[in-house]
């Protein structure tokens, strides 16, 4: 089994990175203050069909351990499985019609099965047709007892406000390197595959806040690299450009050498890596360097080794805030054009040239 599904979490304190829910949900469950219907939003990988399954299983069990399921009692074994009646899951983008809908609305009268709460789990809600909305509103407004339904959706702002009004929203947060990095090295450790700590949080980073995206891109790294995972080897696989060269990129561009950046673009063609990549990385790097000469606790914010860290802030010395905004603007307007111009390296090196214009380093 891929690793986000092995090591999917079964309890609430297992779940990283949602404190602020997991926690709420907690309460609900010892108080007996239980919700009919509950809307989960967030960025795709950051627990919202996880704690679904981790609360229907939780608002069933015999035996909750401070709001989490037990995972012993009969119900919990019994919910576990993915064929059980009692939680229904249903994708709203493959089943987004009225008689869907329509459907559900005859079998939530049906009681559940030897447990006290039938839990329907709807995913990308925003898929639903404005007609299905309006067959689910009734239910949702006046659901019988014995029912409660969660909706997810990564684009909240494209359901009604009718059904916003009547449920109990969730805003899931992305979350931080720091978890993740943690998160990732537990896991490598119960796994037995060795990482050094630049390639963890090189992974860390390339998740982008998500953790099953985290986990497959660690997945795939720790295939190919079967034993053993390194700094180099990851670098590859990800296409992304190490710290040193983003470096070499800045101070080109600190120094206005056109033919220095001319031929780092040449070199990295030829090494075969992905130019629309890096376009990315130099947004980000600009980022990183703009956080550092106005943040305080700048490493606490980016988490990076000490060293890189360094020599991170050596180089931001070197230029003001206002190049460094302005690297931000134009490597990260280009993004969406590199994907699909047919000439990517010419299009990156005009982008180069362009962030030249006008900008005010200052001179070592």
């Amino acid at each position: 089994m891929a690793l986000y599904r092995t090591y999917r979490p079964k309890t609430f304190d297992e779940v990283i990175g949602q404190e602020h829910i997991t926690k709420t949900l907690e309460n609900q469950i010892m108080n007996g203050h239980i919700g009919h219907a509950y809307l989960f939003t967030g960025t795709r990988g950051t627990g919202k069909t996880s704690i679904a399954k981790i609360f229907a299983r939780a608002v069933n069990c015999l035996n909750p351990i401070n709001g989490s399921p037990c995972g012993k009692c009969e119900n919990c074994l019994k919910l576990q499985k993915d064929n059980d009646i009692n939680i229904i899951e249903m994708d709203a983008a493959s089943n987004n019609k009225v008689d869907d809908i329509r459907e559900i609305r005859e079998k939530v009268k049906f009681m559940p099965v030897d447990v006290k709460y039938k839990v329907y789990i709807i995913d990308e809600v925003h898929m639903l047709t404005d007609s299905a909305f309006n067959a689910l509103l009734k239910t949702l407004e006046e659901p019988p007892k014995h029912v409660i339904f969660i909706l997810a959706t990564t684009e909240v702002h494209k359901l009604p406000q009718t059904i916003l009004s009547r449920c109990v929203r969730f805003d899931f947060r992305l979350v931080s390197v720091k978890e993740l990095v943690k998160h990732l090295r537990k896991i490598f450790d119960l796994e037995k595959i060795e990482c050094d700590e630049e390639s963890i949080k090189l992974i860390a980073t390339a998740g982008e806040g998500s953790v099953r995206d985290t986990l497959s891109i660690a997945d795939l790294i720790a295939s190919y690299c079967q034993e053993k995972i390194t700094k180099e080897e990851t670098l590859r696989i990800l296409g992304t450009t190490d710290y040193s060269l983003n470096i070499e990129f800045f101070n080109y561009l600190r120094d206005r050498e056109v033919g220095g950046i001319l031929a780092l673009i040449d070199r990295m063609e030829k090494e075969g890596k992905n130019l629309a990549v890096f376009s990315k990385d130099v947004s980000k790097h600009a980022r990183n360097l703009l956080v550092i000469k106005t943040c305080e606790n700048a490493n606490e914010i980016l988490n990076l080794p000490d060293d890189v860290f360094a020599s991170f802030k050596e180089q931001a010395d070197s230029f003001n805030e206002k190049d460094l905004i302005r690297y931000m603007q134009v490597f990260s307007s280009a993004e969406n054009e590199l994907r699909y111009t047919l000439s990517v390296r010419l299009l990156l090196e005009t982008t180069c040239l362009t962030a030249m214009m006008g900008m005010d380093a200052k001179k070592n």
